[in-house]
């Protein structure tokens, strides 16, 4: 049975068809600069690579696009094939803790907590309701990036602030890439054979976040009200002094607005240094770059420090440390760097099994702390769109129950 994962943005549009149960990709695509007179689109089938180009002015023309390349290469005879679509959705606030049925409820409280997500919702918005007009009678299901995280105490959410910020406008602790924390905490449910695992999670690239797991469930996070809080990342800032806004508001007269893109958009790796993706800060900073060792050097101290942080919340009591995202399978150096930070815990890596772990090698997982480290560290690959599409099968299965 084919189901479809999609993952729409403001200007973009993922998507992979998988084979079910099997759990088989049969095709992949990312449609880019959608609206705009360069858009373009990859699609890799068979283990090819295809290109296209040509303007789409919204995400309608996009799916079509998607629809069409699905017959095209013949991953599908008829549109009737298609089962089920999975739609990744950013933000579901506290009333969604699991993935759902779309429903007309489910639409309005998309458009609703778009406060929330402006710059996510309204792509993700569009792309289920141009899917809906062309497969009005398949089940749809919404994956929320925050679901997983809904388990956290309240003692771990709630911002110390005017409470009613929380009661009136919903401030508080959310978290994000649930779907990916999520992943990974099932599987090292079945890698260490046990069910109430305890975790620190690493979901490191060019955004980030840290989930601390108790008993298999997220009890406590990195990210935030929105996706801009905890770690240092590619462009974002991470927690900084909220102070800063203001002062800077006052200073260069631009509005909380600007200021607020520019914490997303132009701090973090790319502010310090120059450069957004890690590997062009590695280069540069091998090279003498002060700014860019001076940006590794926070990064790294940045994830060790939240590492230690989670460590304390589990009270020691910490099956594995993972390493999952594009840094985080991928960055060796940046995993040594990270890992001996944290020698006080008694944490050691065995540093020729972390030098052969990276997706561009022939092992792309394993652990990689030393025989006498008091806590296993492992690197394994997360798989968002996989999980969106476990949760999207097992709910539409549900139906036909």
């Amino acid at each position: 049975m084919k189901y479809l994962c999609v993952n729409a943005g403001s200007s973009s549009l993922k998507f992979q068809l998988f084979d079910m149960p099997e759990e088989k990709v049969l095709i992949s695509g990312y449609i880019e600069k959608i609206g705009l007179e360069d858009c373009f689109w990859n699609v890799k089938v068979n283990g090819e690579k295809i290109k296209s180009s040509r303007y789409l002015k919204n995400h309608e023309e996009a799916v079509q696009v998607l629809l069409d390349e699905l017959i095209d290469h013949k991953v599908v005879s008829s549109l009737d094939e298609i089962k089920g679509v999975g739609h990744r959705v950013v933000h579901g606030g506290e009333k969604y803790s699991d993935s759902v049925l779309i429903t007309d409820e489910v639409i309005e409280s998309i458009k609703e907590l778009t406060k929330l997500a402006e710059l996510h919702h309204p792509g993700n918005l569009a792309g289920i309701q141009a899917l809906q007009k062309v497969l009005p009678n398949v089940p749809m299901v919404a994956v929320y990036d925050t679901a997983f995280h809904q388990t956290m105490p309240k003692e771990n959410y709630i911002y110390p602030v005017p409470y009613e910020w929380y009661l009136k406008h919903g401030v508080r602790k959310y978290g994000f890439h649930g779907t990916s924390h999520k992943f990974i905490t099932l599987e090292m449910k079945k890698k260490l054979k046990k069910e109430d695992v305890n975790l620190i999670i690493c979901h490191v690239g060019s955004g980030g976040s840290i989930s601390a797991i108790k008993n298999g469930k997220c009890f406590d996070t990195t990210m935030g009200l929105t996706p801009l809080d905890g770690l240092m990342m590619g462009t974002r800032s991470g927690s900084i002094d909220p102070s800063i806004l203001n002062f800077i508001c006052k200073e260069s007269g631009e509005s909380i607005s600007d200021v607020t893109n520019d914490l997303n958009k132009k701090s973090g790796l790319l502010g310090v240094s120059g450069f957004s993706d890690s590997r062009d800060v590695e280069d540069a900073a091998s090279r003498g770059d002060e700014r860019a060792q001076l940006a590794l050097t926070m990064y790294n101290n940045r994830v060790a420090k939240y590492i230690a942080d989670f460590y304390l919340e589990l009270e020691g009591k910490v099956d594995a440390i993972v390493f999952t995202a594009g840094v985080g399978e991928n960055g060796i150096e940046f995993r040594e760097d990270v890992i001996n930070k944290l020698a006080p815990l008694g944490i050691s890596l065995d540093k020729d099994a972390n030098s052969k772990i990276a997706s561009y090698k022939d092992q792309s997982e394993g652990i990689i702390s030393s025989k006498d480290s008091k806590i296993q560290v492992w690197v394994l690959p997360t798989n968002e769109e996989l999980m969106i599409i476990k949760d999207t099968y097992a709910i539409c299965q549900s139906l036909e129950k």
